[in-house]
């Protein structure tokens, strides 16, 4: 399974999570309640995701789990293609649950818990 498809696996299996190509070109914008917790770009090989603040970005990147997503917010790393399978998973789940946390309670009622959260 190439990355692209890993990637796409794990978050289509969140409740509610949504997959677009809002700028065209063969983005994969994953979004819950609208709100955008992933994406993989057209170019840039890896997949950018948020993270709860500027210094948990800083940190995972001192850590050399990514690097700064272009384009992003600086709360937003990009995770390279051969970050590990477990990092990439949890680092999914963590911006997923902390997208779908800022979600109206009446969005986030209508959601079916995440398995494993």
């Amino acid at each position: 399974m190439g990355f692209r498809d890993e990637v796409n696996a794990i978050c289509g299996a969140f409740p509610g999570a949504e997959v677009s190509d809002p700028w065209g070109g063969g983005h994969d914008a994953w979004k819950v309640g609208g709100k955008m917790f992933a994406c993989i770009g057209a170019v840039m090989k890896g997949v950018s995701v948020k993270t709860d603040s500027v210094e948990t970005a800083r940190m995972l990147i001192d850590a050399g789990v990514g690097v700064k997503a272009p384009y992003f917010h600086a709360s937003w790393i990009l995770l390279p293609e051969d970050v590990a399978a477990d990092e990439l998973r949890h680092r999914l789940e963590r911006s997923y649950d902390q997208v779908r946390a800022g979600l109206t309670k009446k969005a986030q009622a209508s959601l079916a818990p995440r398995a494993g959260a």
